[in-house]
């Protein structure tokens, strides 16, 4: 299961309500914070959820209101230290923007408080744990190497204790080798194997973390099946040309690629301070039903639904 904190869900600029860009997913002891736009260490005290473990930041594009944040989040750690390590991922020309805003104007020739890695990033892996993977694949917006996340559970096999009591599997390392998929012999001398008390396959949860885009085409098959896809609708259809001229979409267009990939969740993000987030929803609804416009500290878990 994966978690998201959604920490800004404004538009180029913020609202009195809506903070920039910014969201944390949470998978277990994993934090990953994607974006980190102006005031996003402000809104990560405000939402409780606190430093420590968030090391890693994906960013999608180097926009400033996608990036500013860094400057006083560094600036923070400059004083606090409450991290360990900060890692830092993102494309060629992000990551050269980040470069100058970190070490030419918060740094200033002294060293970072904490070990800094500028990670670049091309479509592919870029994270793996044990159970679960984080992708990043290109994103059609305005300039270069711009990049969404898909984060995906590793398929597994449940665990059937019932048919593990049957067979007189102790709890403790036993039970803990057969999930491993090593077979084990009781004191009897009795042999048994993980497809034994091992379930089918099954698929884990899926979740899409699409960030800002102009396109929709080129996404069906990373969308395909998501849990949950979380993407940008920062006009309406009534301005339509202009998201076509900045590389945006409007909310008809993201509940149109989510009904064609079969989608069982639709997060909308990005909001434009023009438009309520009632009339946001209402025209994506129109397309598919299952979607909500995130605020500023909703909180979603997405899971695989059997």
């Amino acid at each position: 299961m994966f978690e998201i904190l959604f920490l800004g869900t404004s538009a180029s600029a913020p609202s009195a309500n809506r903070g920039l860009s910014g969201l944390i997913v949470s998978h277990n002891e994993h934090r990953f914070l994607v974006d980190c736009g102006e005031g996003t260490q402000r809104q990560i005290l405000q939402s409780g959820i606190g430093f420590k473990r968030i090391t890693r930041i994906l960013l999608t594009h180097g926009h400033l209101d996608h990036i500013l944040g860094l400057g006083g989040l560094l600036s923070t750690l400059l004083r606090w230290e409450a991290i360990d390590e900060l890692e830092i991922f993102g494309g060629k020309s992000t990551l050269e923007r980040v470069r100058t805003l970190l070490y030419d104007v918060v740094l200033r020739g002294n060293q970072p408080p904490v070990p800094l890695k500028l990670t670049e990033i091309k479509p592919g892996i870029v994270f793996e744990a044990d159970d679960f993977t984080v992708t990043a694949f290109p994103v059609t917006h305005k300039g270069p190497d711009c990049l969404g996340y898909l984060f995906e559970e590793k398929a597994r096999r449940p665990f059937l204790a019932a048919k593990a009591d049957e067979l007189g599997v102790p709890f403790g390392p036993e039970r803990r080798d057969l999930v491993a998929g090593k077979e084990i012999f009781l004191p009897d001398g009795k042999r048994i194997s993980p497809d034994d008390v091992l379930g089918d396959w099954e698929k884990g949860s899926k979740l899409v973390v699409v960030g800002d885009t102009g396109r929709t085409d080129n996404l069906l098959e990373v969308c395909k099946e998501a849990d949950a896809v979380v993407i940008e609708s920062t006009y309406l259809d009534e301005e339509e040309d202009m998201a076509k001229q900045f590389s945006h979409l409007t909310a008809r267009m993201g509940a149109e690629l989510a009904q064609k990939a079969g989608v069982k969740k639709l997060i909308l993000t990005h909001i434009s301070r023009r438009y309520r987030g009632k009339d946001v929803l209402a025209e994506a609804q129109t397309v598919f039903p299952n979607v909500v416009v995130a605020r500023d500290f909703d909180n979603f878990q997405i899971k695989r639904e059997i």
